[in-house]
């Protein structure tokens, strides 16, 4: 068993917690702990901006998915406002802060931007906000070539890969062309990102107006996801890393089919209860700002563990493939290729974390498609 699971475990135990009810899809799992506050009652309306404390506004835009929305915050940084995230690359998204700027952010410059991780609903303005504004760009490394790699994702090769991917865990021809054809359009929502930009590392410190903020990053739901911590004022945006009321998704992708999302993910859980107060205000990157930091990781390590759980269960009748499992884990909703796509990478990467606990091992099967048992 991994050290950072075995910490958080402990955290559970320690804490007293019951057994939470079993998941029934990506975006759809018990209701955070009772000690979780919230402190504002409704997140902003279109064109609005609500302060949450001095120097620090809210901004909610529009997705065209499931999780239909994404928060935005701007910090007050000497004479302009450093802006966290900017939404998808979509003209609805553009529309939206044309508006915010013509309105309630009428006079307001945009310093500096930065973006917590590649995924499109927090990087896919990144070049239209720059050009703008004419601000630095400021990333992680990683998130940043990541941030490229899916710009030219639709490479033949790379959807060969993906193609292989899925039918090695046995996904069929139809489904398969459905997640490719879902994929690229969801990955072609990007603005083309800047041709520069300034890292930000883990342990580095960025001063933004009168606030110090330690960079914190993790892996699991992006590989080197930013967040920003600020002890003094007791502030914690947690960009997709902690959640309020649903779980971020964890996958493995094509592009590392081995890979320990899930691992990853246990380890910046354990690392955030250590090196994050519990009282400081958690800016999430979806879902409303609370109080609440270490009962909600005790409650994602709970909610991943269960899943765990299901598989093994399932496993112990009969070797399984993840195609055969996806149904066992969402097993209350009918899924469209968009989220089937999601599931599927979420299966493949507690299988590949059971794999690492050697709580399950591999089945090889004559048609090439791998199968689970129990160790």
């Amino acid at each position: 068993m991994t050290a950072e699971l075995k910490l958080l475990r402990q955290l559970r135990r320690s804490a007293g917690e019951v057994a939470l009810p079993m998941p029934t899809s990506k975006s759809s799992e018990p209701q955070p702990a009772e000690d979780l506050h919230y402190p504002f009652d409704a997140a902003p309306g279109p064109d609005e901006v609500i302060e949450i404390r001095p120097g620090v506004k809210w901004i909610r835009l529009k997705l065209p998915f499931r999780l239909n929305h994404v928060n935005i915050y701007l910090l007050a940084d000497g004479d302009g406002w450093t802006m966290v995230d900017t939404g998808i690359g979509n003209d609805e998204t553009i529309a939206a802060w044309t508006r915010l700027f013509e309105g309630p952010l009428r006079g307001t410059t945009i310093t500096r931007l930065i973006v917590t991780h590649a995924h499109p609903d927090h990087v896919g303005l990144a070049g239209w906000i720059v050009e703008r504004f004419g601000c630095p760009l400021h990333m992680s490394q990683v998130e940043y070539l990541q941030s490229a790699y899916f710009q030219h994702r639709g490479a033949p090769e790379r959807r060969l890969a993906q193609r292989l991917f899925f039918r090695r865990h046995g996904m069929d021809e139809d489904i398969t062309d459905q997640l490719l054809g879902r994929g690229q359009d969801y990955l072609a929502r990007v603005s083309v990102l800047p041709a520069a930009y300034y890292r930000l590392s883990r342990g580095d410190e960025l001063v933004i107006g009168a606030r110090r903020f330690a960079i914190i990053t993790g892996g699991g739901h992006a590989l080197d996801q930013v967040m920003l911590y600020c002890a003094d004022d007791k502030l914690f945006l947690s960009a997709d890393q902690v959640l309020s009321k649903i779980s971020p998704n964890v996958s493995v992708w094509a592009v590392e089919p081995e890979a320990n999302s899930l691992g990853e993910y246990l380890q910046s859980l354990a690392e955030l209860d250590r090196v994050v107060a519990d009282d400081v205000l958690v800016l999430p990157g979806h879902g409303l700002p609370f109080f609440g930091l270490k009962a909600r990781i005790r409650q994602l390590a709970d909610h991943h563990e269960e899943r765990c759980q299901m598989i093994e269960k399932a496993c112990r009748v009969a070797p399984q493939s993840c195609a055969e499992l996806v149904p066992v884990v969402f097993h209350k909703h009918a899924l469209d290729a968009h989220q089937t796509g999601f599931a599927a990478g979420e299966v493949v990467a507690h299988l590949n974390h059971l794999l690492v606990e050697r709580r399950l091992t591999i089945v090889p099967t004559a048609e090439g498609v791998i199968r689970f048992a129990p160790t």
